[in-house]
């Protein structure tokens, strides 16, 4: 299948840095300083910092939240559930976007987008909360056209597509793995959503998706980044990343 390429954009690394504070946590105390870490994170070229604070705080904890708030001077993405204790967090904190993720308190790690059918009174109600006081809101969502359809009626302002799928199936054959999220990006384009993405994106398939991916706006890199940062380092690595997003095939 031909996808019609639009005009490649300038797409945003946000770095996720949750695995630094599971770093942290495994030992008690401060090493490594995760508020140092996001600041060295923009220093060395990140455009964006993300946390996803769980009810369990097992990697980023809420104070960690506040004491980024200040710091960070790029932007500020808060991911998670929002049940009331997150969202009483997003609106006290004021990041610029804020990531809905339906991932329950027992999970490992996120592993499904929303159904924006089932759930779409209750992300209106939430992101209504969040337009209100002024922080752009992003759905993480499958690449399934009915789902991101039901997106736009929940009035948010960007989808971020879950990328786990694509990452699984590239070294299989890229050209089929990448092609859901290539017919979902045009649906997001065609209804004026902004469109992100994150989950297991790494060096060796980011950019074959940031070239296919018309409208990509920014991606959310954690787990892959810090893991190739214990080798070639942070600073080294983000600038690797950065590449892999001005690179054209």
């Amino acid at each position: 299948m031909r996808f019609i390429q639009l005009p490649l954009i300038m797409t945003k690394l946000s770095v996720n840095i949750n695995k630094i504070a599971t770093l942290r946590n495994a030992r008690g105390g401060n090493v490594p300083d995760v508020s140092k870490c996001a600041v060295d994170c923009e220093r060395f070229g990140a455009e964006g910092i993300t946390v996803h604070p769980r009810p369990d705080e097992r990697h980023i904890r809420y104070a960690d939240v506040h004491a980024l708030r200040p710091l960070v001077k790029t932007e500020f993405n808060i991911e998670g559930y929002p049940d009331k204790k997150f969202i009483d967090l997003v609106l006290a904190v004021k990041p610029a976007q804020v990531t809905l993720v339906p991932d329950p308190p027992h999970v490992l790690t996120s592993n499904a987008g929303w159904d924006t059918l089932k759930n779409k009174i209750f992300l209106v109600e939430v992101i209504g909360e969040f337009k209100k006081a002024g922080i752009r809101t992003s759905l993480f969502i499958d690449p399934d056209v009915r789902f991101i359809l039901e997106a736009k009626a929940t009035g948010t302002d960007r989808i971020e597509l879950y990328t786990e799928a694509y990452a699984r199936d590239y070294a299989s054959g890229r050209e089929k793995a990448i092609e859901p999220y290539a017919l979902a990006a045009q649906c997001a384009n065609s209804l004026g959503l902004g469109i992100n993405a994150g989950h297991d994106l790494n060096l060796d398939n980011l950019a074959y998706f940031k070239n296919t991916i018309p409208g990509l706006l920014e991606v959310s890199i954690g787990h892959a980044l810090i893991c190739d940062a214990l080798y070639l380092g942070l600073e080294n690595t983000i600038q690797l990343y950065l590449r892999q997003l001005k690179e054209v095939n």
